[in-house]
């Protein structure tokens, strides 16, 4: 029997793959916004996986450093090593920078750690050069996209830091490049006021004393003991608030992500819905320009179903080749844009799924132009 579709589209090819390809962008976007999603979602936990601790205890009521100003004494990592179960503690630090550079400053989150402390924020395996941190002072650890090469010097605050060691990979929940400092220089940074604000500060009477100050300090538990209890028994003695990992990655995927997502997901649909749209007009198009034709397969006796199996079948086959379209536009490009893009094929293939079913909605118009067509209309001219 006579495929009429492939027919059809044999006759008007170019025609036929340029509008696939057009559908296909649009596809491809649909594609890069989900990728964004996951992107930030990876992006949100990238230090949390890489310090692998299991309690973070921040200033009492607050949500910690990522969400929310967080300030504890550094002290405090010495009492929680006497708490039944606690087996490390070690204090971070987390602020917002510029590094200086040509031609613009870079924009970064600095990590603060001890170098010589109970955990290392740098994961090894990030390290592309040089080295991690070793020493107490004026040392910096820097991410790739930064530009900055080892043995550089960088200018912070009052001091000059020189670079030891590229990661790749490394960014903050929002999106910026990591870089490391020693807790002891973090502080400094954060907590220190320059000289002066001192003297001013002396003379009101006001003395400096929040050089000991840290975000947060994570803790990691011996065998056999219980999250869940030992945070209690921090919150109830020590007045802070305590998450374990999976409430931190709560706070970084839910609460800091959520809207984001809401807003990538408004987008998504947006796009799907003028995808159909879109297929539902060429369709459309497609079977207003061979009405006549149709009208004369009626006449000469070609049932209706033969000829809406027509339609039906150029709108699964101009979606699924928009899908595959789509698919190599978003690889082609995904690695172009600033934050990262994670491309998963379960999410591509539940974007197929959705749109085989609203092209096959998008179909019933050039089907209900099919079935109301007149095959006197072939004789008339």
């Amino acid at each position: 029997m006579i495929n009429l579709a492939q027919k059809d589209i044999a006759h008007s090819l170019g025609k036929f793959i340029v509008t696939s390809m057009g559908v296909g962008m649009l596809l491809g976007i649909v594609l890069i916004m989900i990728g964004v999603y996951r992107g930030m979602i990876v992006d949100a936990q990238i230090l949390l996986n890489d310090l692998d601790v299991d309690l973070w205890v921040v200033q009492e009521d607050t949500l910690g450093p990522f969400a929310e100003a967080s300030r504890i004494h550094e002290s405090l990592k010495e009492t929680l090593r006497a708490i039944d179960g606690v087996d490390k503690a070690g204090a971070l630090t987390f602020q917002n920078i510029q590094l200086p550079a040509t031609p613009k400053p870079v924009r970064v989150v600095a990590v603060g750690f001890d170098p010589h402390g109970s955990f290392n924020a740098i994961k090894p395996e990030r390290i592309i050069a040089g080295r991690t941190l070793q020493r107490s002072h004026y040392e910096i650890v820097v991410t790739d996209k930064t530009g900055f090469k080892v043995g550089e010097t960088i200018k912070l605050g009052r001091n000059n830091f020189k670079v030891v060691g590229i990661t790749k990979g490394t960014v903050s929940s929002g999106g910026d490049s990591l870089v490391y400092i020693s807790l002891k220089d973090a502080q400094e940074l954060q907590f220190s006021y320059s000289n002066n604000r001192i003297r001013n500060d002396k003379a009101r009477g006001i003395i400096n004393r929040d050089s000991h100050m840290v975000n947060t300090i994570v803790a990691s538990l011996k065998p056999g003991y219980s999250n869940d209890m030992v945070a209690n028994a921090i919150r109830r003695f020590k007045h802070k608030s305590v998450y374990t990992k999976a409430e931190q990655k709560t706070i970084l995927t839910k609460n800091l992500v959520e809207k984001s997502s809401k807003q990538i997901g408004m987008f998504t649909a947006i796009l799907v819905a003028v995808s159909t749209i879109i297929i539902a007009l060429i369709i459309y198009t497609m079977t207003l320009e061979k009405m006549k034709e149709i009208s004369i397969m009626k006449l000469i006796g070609i049932p209706n179903s033969l000829i809406i199996k027509m339609v039906v079948q150029e709108t699964l086959l101009l979606a699924f080749i928009a899908f595959i379209f789509g698919n190599i536009f978003a690889y082609l490009i995904y690695d172009k844009f600033p934050k990262r893009v994670v491309l998963e094929m379960p999410d591509a293939w539940m974007l197929l799924i959705v749109i085989i079913v609203f092209a096959i909605l998008s179909s019933l118009i050039g089907v209900k132009k099919v079935i109301s067509a007149d095959p006197a209309a072939a004789i008339g001219g």
